[in-house]
């Protein structure tokens, strides 16, 4: 389910809470390499699969900044704001990998509005995502991302 955020005045009142939680994704080889190719780490760890066996992960993990690439899309199914002109990524506070993301896991994000600070035309926002896999008690990934959102 969407959590729609509409204007400042929503976007205040919901600093601090929850927004949801996105479906689960699978995370495939096929996925892995393109990434790989996108970005051109080719390490062993994420693309060699008999390789990868001989580890105490017994096989391919999926890259870090895999795992945060995926927020995008994350977010497009936890969270919609309206009522802006526009909105763009800031930056970055914090991001760790507390555990591997092994490939044919599935991986999901909750997301949560951490804090609202105004500025010039809009508000910056800290949103704290934390990427879970199916089945492990650790996080893969947890980061702390920043958002401006501009009024029309």
């Amino acid at each position: 389910m969407t959590t729609t955020i509409t204007g400042l005045d929503q976007l205040k009142e919901a600093e601090g809470k929850e927004l949801g939680t996105s479906d689960w994704h699978e995370v495939t080889q096929k996925d892995i390499d393109t990434f790989a190719d996108v970005t051109g780490d080719h390490q062993w760890i994420h693309v060699d699969v008999e390789r990868a066996k001989e580890t105490p992960f017994k096989g391919t993990i999926a890259n870090g900044y895999y795992t945060l690439s995926l927020a995008p899309k994350f977010s497009e199914e936890i969270m919609k704001f309206e009522g802006f002109a526009f909105g763009i990524n800031y930056g970055l506070n914090k991001v760790r990998f507390p555990a591997p993301l092994p490939v044919g896991g599935k991986v999901r994000m909750h997301a949560k509005i951490v804090s609202v600070e105004p500025i010039q035309g809009g508000a910056q926002l800290t949103l704290g995502f934390n990427f879970e896999h199916e089945g492990s008690e650790k996080p893969v990934c947890v980061a702390e991302t920043l958002v401006r959102l501009y009024e029309g």
